[in-house]
């Protein structure tokens, strides 16, 4: 479906935030079990939805277009084939600004993210509409672990890509993205189309200076959860990511650090005053 279709008007939210309108964008792909609890939980947080079907299979499609039948305040965007996380998250921002939202809180459909943990999301993006505020997950004994240990490896790499421990964690797919920041952002310097997105706008809207803020977030991983990870195809567009965005830190490695000296400075600064 065209994203220009879109019907349902932005509204703000809370009535401190007038100038504020954010609605949740849940990219999916084959995950009808989940993506029905995980809706319903949002609309209960007064949230407009935009359901991105990432070229799922008939039974996904069905559940999706169900849930959109239902309820005016759910919109669906048909991508024709599976193109990626990415590619559904970027659709579905695209489309969020296109209506006139101001922010798009990105939240998986699978049901692993805690829906409870957003209204600080949303909270904090108020506090400081032109910040990415993103998920810290906090994990339960759930989490597999070699994917535990897997996060690391991503972690040491980004915190190289950044010459800092700024973004402590870059995989949590629960974030609230400022449009007007961020959408131009991602034409100028597109990211990953699949599951290296999460991590490489991440990266590349920290050397573009975009405050970030972390929120604490519960995490659990479903027993029989279904997972689109490709072991194979997804670490190397991983590793490829990383190799290109190291090049990329390497070019901006002196305006990174006369920026880092600035900022230190300024602390000291304040502190001495």
């Amino acid at each position: 479906m065209n994203p220009r279709a879109l019907s349902f008007r932005p509204v703000a939210l809370f009535a401190v935030a007038a100038m504020t309108s954010v609605c949740a964008v849940v990219p999916v792909y084959d995950h009808e079990l989940a993506v029905g609890p995980t809706t319903a939980s949002l609309r209960q947080w007064g949230l407009n939805v935009i359901l991105v079907d990432d070229g799922s299979g008939p039974a996904c499609a069905e559940e999706l277009r169900r849930i959109a039948a239902a309820d005016s305040s759910v919109h669906l965007i048909r991508l024709a084939e599976n193109q990626g996380k990415g590619a559904a998250v970027m659709a579905g921002l695209q489309a969020a600004a296109q209506v006139g939202f101001t922010h798009a809180l990105q939240i998986d459909a699978d049901g692993q993210h805690d829906c409870g943990d957003v209204p600080k999301l949303l909270a904090a993006a108020i506090a400081e509409p032109r910040a990415l505020i993103c998920g810290r997950p906090l994990f339960d004994a759930s989490i597999p672990r070699h994917r535990l240990y897997l996060r690391y490896l991503t972690h040491v790499m980004v915190w190289l890509n950044t010459l800092s421990f700024d973004i402590p964690d870059s995989m949590c797919g629960l974030r609230v993205y400022p449009l007007s920041v961020v959408l131009p952002a991602i034409v100028a310097d597109p990211p990953g189309k699949r599951m290296d997105f999460d991590v490489e706008v991440l990266v590349r809207l920290h050397w573009a200076g975009v405050p970030m803020r972390w929120m604490p977030t519960r995490v659990r991983y479903a027993v029989n959860g279904v997972s689109h990870f490709r072991l194979v195809r997804d670490n190397w567009l991983i590793t490829v990511m990383h190799t290109k965005l190291f090049f990329g830190m390497l070019r901006r490695a002196p305006l990174m650090i006369v920026r880092r000296l600035r900022a230190a400075r300024s602390t000291t600064s304040r502190v001495a005053t």
